[in-house]
């Protein structure tokens, strides 16, 4: 069962990660803090962690495939309605999969070689259009702070959430300029004061190259449309990103948002949700979240086992997606007008781990 917690009184928050909030986190003691951990023995634990090659090998074998035959496709009847099809499956695994490709290969479980990792990391990251360097390390301090405000930088529905941004986000249009825009500053040789705030100083040079090489890649592309008079090298390398990203967002936001937030508990702040099998190869097992987040080092073709092992000690799953976003579309819009308000979700046990601030403590900004 799920309860809907009372509106507070609404305090602005500042999710910049040099401003207000990010020190007052640190002051109420929620930044690189102990989160709640479910209990399992260290034998099991173990066996949970056990990396291999062989399913990311062969879940990696069939995306590629598909990616070839659908890409193929798409070509051969290119100038035609029948290539619509083929590119909407070739966009989807190219600008949507890629995502949990990204991810895991991020963490570096998917493949026990540690090079398969980094192979499909790169090449996963220029598909969802990420920076490589940028991205691993705002993505270690998500899970250092999940959505704990002013530390956490991958807070995809802050409070009060911009519906507009959220909606163009649906093909990452959104995502798209702001990375392009990165891109240009990183390619000059500069970081954001933000980005300074998690990425160490010795791997900005990474950053730099890697910004370079991103924006020949796309100047590679567009000069080939134009030698071809035509779009189709862009269908191909770049703009699946965009026309086919609109499951990254459908999956993304089914992660956190709505939820607590400034909470040590992921069972408060993250959802696992029943996925169709469809779902969870594009979103490699990712549905699991909770799981994910509070044991991050067990690979993805694990958690479904982990699942089974602490469902008992976790809120009760989302039995699909739909009745996820039957929860999270109202919350949302709610939270325009009472940015104070969020679901809470109800514990087993009925007891909420601390602490516990959901902004109440902050005082409004003068």
């Amino acid at each position: 069962m799920k309860q809907k917690a009372e509106a507070m009184t609404p305090t602005p928050r500042d999710y910049s990660l040099v401003g207000r909030d990010s020190a007052l986190a640190e002051k109420n003691g929620l930044a690189a803090a102990d989160w709640y951990s479910c209990a399992i023995d260290r034998k099991t634990m173990k066996g949970l962690m056990r990396r291999s090659d062989g399913p990311a090998l062969r879940d990696t074998a069939i995306w590629i495939a598909a990616l070839v035959l659908s890409g193929a496709g798409g070509v051969y009847f290119w100038g035609t309605w029948w290539c619509v099809p083929f590119f909407l499956v070739y966009g989807v695994l190219y600008g949507s999969s890629s995502d949990s490709r990204w991810h895991e290969t991020g963490h570096g479980t998917a493949f026990k070689t540690r090079w398969m990792n980094d192979v499909l990391y790169y090449v996963a990251s220029f598909m969802i259009f990420r920076e490589p360097t940028i991205w691993r390390w705002s993505h270690t301090r998500h899970h250092t702070d999940t959505i704990i405000v002013g530390r956490d930088p991958e807070i995809a529905a802050p409070r009060p959430p911009d519906i507009a941004m959220l909606l163009l986000n649906i093909f990452a249009i959104r995502n798209s300029l702001k990375t392009l825009r990165a891109l240009f500053i990183h390619a000059m040789g500069r970081l954001t004061d933000e980005e300074k705030t998690f990425v160490p100083e010795m791997e900005w040079p990474k950053v730099y190259r890697v910004a370079r090489i991103y924006l020949a890649i796309l100047a590679a592309v567009a000069l080939a449309c134009l030698a071809m008079g035509s779009i189709l090298p862009a269908m191909l390398i770049g703009l699946p990103s965009i026309y086919g990203g609109f499951m990254t967002i459908f999956f993304g936001l089914t992660q956190h948002a709505g939820l607590a937030e400034d909470v040590l508990d992921h069972r408060l702040n993250s959802r696992t949700i029943y996925m169709n099998p469809i779902f969870r190869f594009l979103y490699w097992n990712m549905n699991y979240h909770i799981e994910h987040h509070m044991f991050p080092m067990v690979p993805y073709h694990a958690l479904p086992r982990l699942h089974e092992l602490i469902k008992h000690d976790c809120p009760e799953p989302y039995p699909s997606t739909i009745a996820a976003y039957r929860e999270i579309v109202p919350t949302l819009l709610r939270q325009v007008r009472d940015p104070a308000y969020f679901v809470k979700r109800a514990l087993p046990s009925g007891i909420e781990p601390v602490p516990h601030n959901h902004g109440a403590v902050f005082k409004p900004a003068e």
